[in-house]
């Protein structure tokens, strides 16, 4: 989910999101991280690694991983340049 505001008349991506995408991005390359070290599946990285520090449910967290922030974070720099 994207957030918009308008400030006259036109739409405007909202900071938060993407602060959003780059707290996305950080999770999944510690997932990346910690997978070539050698934990065994995502639900173990999510309790040991990313629920304490982060605050967010399994199925965000599941939700965060499947979402491809890279790009959406390269097109929301596109469009304010």
């Amino acid at each position: 989910l994207i957030h918009y505001f308008y400030l006259n008349n036109a739409k405007i991506m909202a900071y938060n999101t993407r602060c959003l995408l780059l707290k996305i991005i950080e999770i999944q390359n510690i997932v990346l991280r910690e997978q070539r070290r050698g934990f065994l599946n995502q639900k173990e990285i999510y309790y040991k690694l990313i629920e304490p520090v982060y605050f967010i449910s399994e199925r965000t967290f599941y939700n965060y991983l499947s979402r491809n922030a890279k790009r959406e974070l390269s097109e929301m720099n596109k469009q304010a340049s």
